[in-house]
């Protein structure tokens, strides 16, 4: 069945590839990103070529997720949505020193305060039909933790706690919160990773330095490796599943490609969250029934 499908952050990477295959799946796609009237306004044309010349049914709309006003006012050029993937976001790199505290405040209020504005947005519609689906684009990142990402960790475990919340107040409304965690893929990440300014405090942390420049080179590599999953389609691959899941299906978190081993913390934690849920006598919570 076609859906209407809002997707944040599709001037590259997973959005940008979402609202292309989505699209060609039938569905209708409001692609969003910030200044498509600026800098960004040569991916803006790319997707409306790409939507003439296959024949599909996109739209672009501006949208800058740290804006209130930005969010609300894209959302009301909307026709109804039924599925929100949130995938605006990026990455700050650096020892949590070398941050200022508006710095992480921007990181916060980008990977976790704007998917809240996208969420709260398109709520009112969901709510009245009764159905919905909100895909939170989160991270490995958001289940364990290395050197020299603190920021970028506070910000995915904050949206892991924001989304499973969600999930639970949203489901007995009958709309799913779902999350997925992709590991490093080729979608340009290292290269758009913004340091922290406190640059007189770098010299104290030659180590991290040391490690990120190791970790950055070994995912670099991988990605030239024909047999590592680092094909940005494995996410989306994993969009077009969670969207065609019955309701009810769906699970809570989804590794996609290179989890260093972390995918064993969601399956531990597993059996705790329901434990937690029954203690709590809200089993049925846990995402909205058939």
């Amino acid at each position: 069945m076609s859906k209407k499908i809002l997707i944040t952050g599709c001037s590259s990477g997973f959005g940008l590839d979402a609202a292309k295959a989505l699209s060609k799946k039938g569905h209708h796609v409001y692609a969003t990103m910030r200044a498509m009237e600026g800098r960004n306004a040569p991916r803006a044309q790319e997707i409306r070529d790409f939507a003439g010349a296959e024949g599909v049914s996109i739209s672009v709309h501006e949208m800058d997720v740290t804006s209130d006003a930005s969010v609300a006012a894209a959302v009301a050029e909307m026709d109804g949505v039924d599925v929100l993937i949130n995938n605006a976001g990026y990455g700050y790199g650096g020892p949590v020193e070398s941050f200022t505290g508006e710095e992480i405040l921007a990181q916060l209020d980008l990977n976790i305060v704007g998917t809240a504005r996208a969420a709260n947005a398109v709520l009112p519609m969901m709510r009245a039909q009764g159905d919905g689906l909100i895909i939170q684009v989160s991270s490995i990142a958001g289940i364990g933790a290395f050197p020299g990402f603190g920021v970028y960790h506070a910000s995915k475990w904050g949206l892991e706690g924001l989304s499973e919340g969600m999930r639970y107040e949203l489901a007995p409304l009958g709309i799913d919160v779902v999350l997925v965690q992709p590991g490093p893929f080729d979608t340009h990440f290292f290269d758009n990773v913004k340091p922290g300014s406190r640059e007189e405090v770098m010299e104290a942390y030659g180590h991290v330095g040391e490690f990120l420049g190791g970790f950055e080179q070994t995912v670099r590599d991988l990605f030239e490796a024909d047999d590592a999953p680092t094909d940005p389609g494995v996410v989306i691959e994993i969009f077009e599943r969670l969207i065609d899941t019955p309701k009810g299906q769906r699970p809570i978190r989804t590794v996609a490609g290179l989890d260093f081993g972390l995918e064993e913390a969601n399956r531990v934690k597993e059996p705790v969250r329901m434990a937690s849920l029954a203690s709590m006598e809200i089993s049925d919570w846990d995402g909205p029934r058939a």
